[in-house]
This record gives C-alpha cells, structure tokens and sequence, in this order.
C-alpha cells in the first residue's frame, strides 16, 4: 500500500486558502483526494494543530480518510508524528497545490525505497512540474530528526533542502529520474498564484480531475502558448526558495 500524506495548511502567504478554490463544484483539496484514490493511493491529511486549520477535519470526515494534526512550523516532525500515530512505515508527500501530479512516478518513488532511505523529486518537477514530492521510510526520518536535533515543533524545516543535503552523509538518498513524458518546455502546474489557477482551471476544463500525465503532458507539447500564463512566475518562486535556504 503507497500511504501519501496530502501536506496542507491554511497560512500561504501568495494565494490566500488556496487548497479551498473551487474547480466547479469541488475543492482543489477534494480534487488532489479523489485523484489519489482514483490511483489506488492511500491519502491521509497531514496538517497542523493550529485552530484555523481544524477545518479540513471535514474534508477528512467526507472522503473518509484519515488526518493529522501537528506542528505548525516543523514540516518533517509532523510527518514524522504523522507516520508514528498511524504506524506507517514508508510514505509519499504531496502538497495540497500539486492537483495534476504523476501518480507513475509516485509509485516509481516508492518502489525505490526498497533500496534507498529518502527518494528526492525530479528536477523536472522541483522546476515547477509538480509531478511528485519526497518519499520516506519512515525510520530514516526519524534519524534525522534525532541526529540534526530538530524534534523541536518551534523549529522551522518548511523549506528542507538544506536538511535533506545534510542527511546525505549518513543516509542513501537518491533523486528521481524526469518521466519519459516530459513537455518540450517546462512548464509550471503547481499552484502558488492567481495565474497558476488560471493554467490549472484550463487543463482541469480540458481532461478533468484524473487524466495521466502523459496526456496531459502531450497536450501542452501542442500548445506551448499556454506557459506564458504563468511561467514567469517561477522567477519569483525560485527567488523566495534561494532567500529560504540562504536564511536557513
């Protein structure tokens, strides 16, 4: 069983409640549910104990999947906490703003836990692809946290490049390959501002909630224009992520 913990929380500071926009009459949040179950995915919301975000409860009520609540500003011990209450042994990450991920490339990345502790994402989809997260056993992160000292809930591991880099010295982390179905230009389908919507509506009016990525991918190819919608935003995104890991 692939367990993917679907990380959401309300405090985005770009797109304000973005997980609760509505592509006709479902939540982008209901959509990301439905296409992991389509998939044969097993979603479990990991979000925070914080009160704003006691709301997804209902989410997790309707779709009658499970949820967590953890630290608000520790990402990786949420998780951590997330897999301990659940007894789950390995797990997938995907983030509440990725609807269109590639659910072949999840399972490839879980496969691949088999031999490594940690499965980085493509570069293809950390460019703004959006096709898949981490993968974790769950023992592994809990070496993290232990040897880097961050079982802290206070401590701030929202951006955790700079912890993964650091893991590698002691733990067999390895990134995933780009799908073979990758778009001639890349393209950015994560969803982090107004026009980020604007492309994901499209697509969503064009193929619907459970299309492959490879059509998906096949349909972008024939239609380029479409990147200028939002493209260029990933110059501020790429901004905001190098202040991140400078700062951190």
């Amino acid at each position: 069983m692939s367990y993917c913990f679907i990380t959401v929380r309300l405090s985005s500071s770009r797109l304000k409640k973005k997980c609760f926009l509505k592509l006709e009459e479902k939540t982008i949040l209901d959509h990301i549910i439905l296409r992991l179950k389509k998939f044969r995915l097993i979603p479990i919301i990991c979000t925070t104990d914080l009160k704003i975000d006691k709301g997804f409860k209902k989410f997790a009520n309707k779709h009658k999947i499970k949820i967590y609540f953890g630290s608000n500003k520790n990402k990786i011990k949420r998780w951590l906490d997330c897999a301990k209450n659940f007894k789950i042994k390995k797990f997938h990450t995907v983030d509440a703003d990725d609807i269109f991920f590639d659910h072949n490339s999840i399972k490839k990345s879980m496969i691949l836990l088999n031999k490594f502790d940690i499965v980085e994402p493509s570069s293809n989809s950390r460019n703004g692809a959006a096709t898949e997260g981490y993968s974790f056993k769950t023992v592994s992160l809990n070496k993290i946290i232990n040897k880097m000292d961050l079982n802290n809930n206070k401590l701030d591991t929202e951006m955790i490049d700079n912890i993964i880099k650091k893991s590698s010295k002691f733990l067999k982390i390895i990134k995933l390959k780009n799908a073979r179905y990758i778009t001639k230009k890349s393209f950015r389908l994560t969803l982090d501002y107004k026009e980020d919507f604007i492309l994901i509506r499209k697509i969503y009016l064009k193929f619907g909630s459970y299309e492959s990525r490879k059509n998906i991918n096949s349909y972008l190819n024939k239609n380029l224009n479409l990147r200028n919608i939002n493209f260029f935003r990933n110059i501020d995104w790429r901004n905001k992520q190098i202040k991140q890991l400078k700062d951190g």
